[in-house]
């Protein structure tokens, strides 16, 4: 199974006949130059290419009232002054002869998109279409849209496969408010938006815009909003959205399908969004989200009005769907007081309808000491921001080397095990040629590495680290005998520290000690998960219980690793599954998968050689796979949310990035 692209150059056959500089910036170029780039950079020929077909009236039927769908058809007989009284009976939209022919076509699109993944002919896909549809509602066009693609993709996941629990995301820039309508009291439909909302004085100026429009009847907490209230979002607001409200929410679900609104317009440059996003940005959000449906994900445009940004963002949406790693992100990852603002506001909306936010603890003020100069101000932007791309930056040696091909190598002690365990193309790196000479050099300050098939393994760990700190391969997963492990652990720390590694995250799980010479000095963050209390031993040296439960997992993982790992950037990711180590199988997948997201895919991750099975669930994971489903949810106990909430005041005026609430003392832009 690869990636799907639906297309149809019959969809850039509608424009604008009539002067209207509302509408003025949907126009057929939006589709050419993405599939431009697309082409020129080689995506378009490494998916499944699908020629869109039409959406036929009764697939438009399953949203749409009849009446509507035959006002749209009645478009393609209309002159240009009739299609333009009709078009002023609506807000943002306009019709031209061929919209008709267009709305069918991306709303079949859409469709197309799900049946593939759904039936196994794709394992993931993105649908370039207009015109857009998640403003369009049952009987009204609006703000550029005529049918609801995304809506008519998850009506039709219902019905013709079955499936009962669908997750829409919607991260165009404006409130997707038709999609909102079309499920709000559908609990087989969890919608979430962010939108560009400044108090409700932003289009489409509407009250259900806002953090406590949760849904009514039986969906009542099945509609998430996270308003955008000051424009010039950036990365790290993006990115901790989901960590601190799309993603526990949606691990929480459990979704059997991903279906992403993906308006483009809220990313760098755009003028209708006016954010500061890059496109790299997507492609973390995508892999993210890859992480969850076994990978079931059917991105389908919506927005998107400055041509570059657009096409980059496709591409790295694209590129991420494919399996290829995202790019490191830029900027600062601190986010600003108003994004903090809104995540708190609606993780308190939110909190009577999902577990994940029901401890009073997981939502922690920050402390009355803290400096508000050190939150980032956001600056007022200009009517269009200037969008450029961003340059390349690798001054240091280690980052002179591209990212390798999502091809990671295993290393077992017996040579055999390792044919069984991996999926076709992951390689295994042997011991040769390294020198015995240079290997127990490295081994000496550890006896137990001395000799025999510690040392064995010891060689081939070294020749691993060398081949991912050299582009040879991106990840890999290395299983020793587990009396030596930690003492392989150390020596693959300073093994990467000597070849130049400038930040080293290491994320311990088990009853794994930190070497006692590692210095403080920035270059390694140590992150210790065991069965101990919580402590911050200092800003980089952090350990804290177990987790049980599976919420106590996910808001381990989500409300304080992941934070840690984008606020620090690793160039290098270790994890290791110690003795006694305490998680399951579908626990440490899930960990693995989600950690080579901040690492962009450059990790490591050692094993006991006693766990043969372990290497190789890890090892699919490695190579892309999805992890499995954790199963049902489980609340976090009381412990275990006050001790995350313990570790997050010690740390949070430091890692920016595991703050959930803005500080009590400033104010809202509109209070």
């Amino acid at each position: 199974m690869g990636t799907a692209l639906v297309y149809h150059e019959d969809m850039t056959a509608a424009r604008l006949l009539w002067d209207d500089p509302e509408c003025a910036i949907e126009t057929p170029e939006r589709l050419a130059v993405a599939m431009e780039l697309l082409r020129q950079r080689g995506l378009e020929q490494r998916c499944l290419q699908l020629a869109a077909r039409e959406a036929s009236e009764a697939e438009l039927g399953l949203v749409h009232s009849p009446e509507y769908v035959a006002l749209v058809r009645g478009t393609e007989a209309l002159g240009v002054g009739a299609l333009q009284e009709l078009s002023a009976q609506f807000d943002a939209v306009y019709f031209h002869p061929s919209t008709y022919h267009c709305a069918r076509l991306a709303a079949g699109a859409a469709l197309q998109l799900v049946d593939a993944v759904l039936t196994g002919a794709a394992q993931n896909g993105l649908a370039l279409v207009r015109p857009p549809g998640h403003h369009s509602q049952r009987a009204a066009a609006n703000g550029f849209c005529v049918f609801n693609n995304v809506a008519l993709a998850a009506e039709h996941a219902k019905q013709r496969h079955g499936l009962r629990r669908i997750l829409v995301v919607d991260w165009d820039i404006h409130h997707g408010q038709g999609t909102q309508y079309i499920f709000e009291d559908d609990p087989r439909v969890l919608y979430f938006s962010w939108h560009r909302y400044e108090h409700g004085r932003f289009w489409p100026y509407l009250r259900e815009s806002d953090a406590d429009a949760v849904g009514r009847g039986h969906g009542r907490g099945f509609t998430v909003n996270l308003p955008w209230n000051q424009v010039g979002m950036g990365n790290a607001d993006y990115v901790a959205a989901f960590l601190h409200v799309l993603l526990p929410l949606a691990f929480e679900f459990d979704p059997e399908l991903v279906l992403v609104s993906a308006g483009f317009d809220s990313a760098i440059g755009d003028p209708e969004g006016q954010m500061q996003a890059t496109p790299e940005c997507f492609a973390h959000l995508t892999q993210l989200l890859l992480a969850l449906a076994g990978g079931r994900v059917c991105a389908v445009l919506e927005g998107g009005y400055h041509l570059e940004s657009l096409a980059e963002s496709v591409c790295m949406t694209i590129q991420t769907l494919l399996g290829d790693q995202p790019p490191p992100l830029p900027g600062p990852m601190v986010p600003c007081q108003s994004a903090l603002e809104s995540i708190q506001s609606v993780r308190a909306a939110q909190a009577p309808h999902w577990a994940s936010f029901q401890h009073p603890a997981t939502v922690p003020m920050l402390s009355p000491s803290y400096s508000s100069s050190e939150g980032r101000l956001l600056p007022l932007l200009p009517a269009e921001p200037v969008y450029k791309a961003a340059a390349p930056s690798c001054p240091d040696p280690l980052h002179a080397h591209p990212l390798a091909p999502v091809c990671p190598a295993v290393v077992l002690t017996a040579p055999d095990a390792a044919v069984h365990l991996c999926p076709r193309g992951i390689r295994q790196k042997g011991a040769a040629p390294w020198e015995e000479a240079e290997a127990e050099a490295w081994a000496r300050p550890h006896e137990v590495l001395a000799q025999g098939e510690a040392l064995a393994a010891l060689r081939k760990v070294l020749r691993l680290v060398d081949g991912i700190l050299d582009g040879q391969v991106n990840s890999g997963i290395a299983a020793t005998p587990a009396p030596a492990l930690s003492a392989t652990l150390d020596v693959t720390i300073r093994r990467s520290l000597f070849l130049g590694v400038q930040r080293l995250l290491c994320v311990a799980v088990g009853q794994l000690d930190r070497p006692l010479d590692l210095a403080d000095d920035g270059r390694t963050l140590w992150l210790s998960i065991r069965d101990k209390q919580a402590a911050t031993l200092s800003t980089f040296h952090v350990s804290m219980p177990l987790p049980g439960a599976t919420g106590g997992f996910l808001s381990c993982i989500l409300g304080l690793v992941l934070p840690l790992a984008y606020g620090f950037q690793p160039d290098l990711l270790v994890v290791v599954l110690g003795p006694v180590h305490g998680l399951q199988d579908p626990y440490a997948a899930l960990l693995v998968t989600l950690l080579r997201v901040p690492a962009r895919g450059r990790i490591l991750a050692l094993v006991e050689e006693s766990k043969p099975q372990l290497a190789g669930i890890l090892a699919r994971m490695l190579h892309g796979e999805a992890p499995p489903s954790l199963g049902p949810f489980s609340k976090a106990s009381s412990e275990f949310a006050q001790a995350l909430v313990y570790l997050r005041g010690q740390l949070e005026l430091h890692w920016k990035m595991l703050q959930v609430a803005a500080p009590p003392s400033v104010a809202s832009p509109g209070s």
